[in-house]
């Protein structure tokens, strides 16, 4: 099996007052607004962080999904959450 999916984003501006807009191929995310603020600061928007902590929980709900299957179970339900976190590291 294959699988190719993309996701797009559009960027303006400098890191701080720049905005940014991402979408995906089926258009659920339609240039929903991401930037400095919405990452660091709690504004209204998405950021990487969330989405790569969404796609990760919502891959192991459903590998989670699989591996009950093969043992002939099914799971009323699932719900994963995942967290992202990232530390910034002096250089060395």
């Amino acid at each position: 099996m294959s699988i190719k999916k993309h996701g797009s984003a559009k960027w303006t501006g400098n890191l701080k007052e720049g905005k940014g807009h991402v979408s995906t191929q089926t258009g659920v995310l339609n240039d929903q607004p991401y930037g400095f603020q919405t990452r660091f600061e709690g504004k209204s928007g998405t950021n990487p962080e969330e989405l790569i902590g969404a796609a990760h929980a919502s891959c192991f709900s459903m590998a989670l999904s699989m591996i009950l299957e093969g043992e002939d179970l099914v799971a009323d339900s699932i719900e994963t959450k995942a967290t992202v976190h990232l530390e910034q590291k002096d250089g060395g």
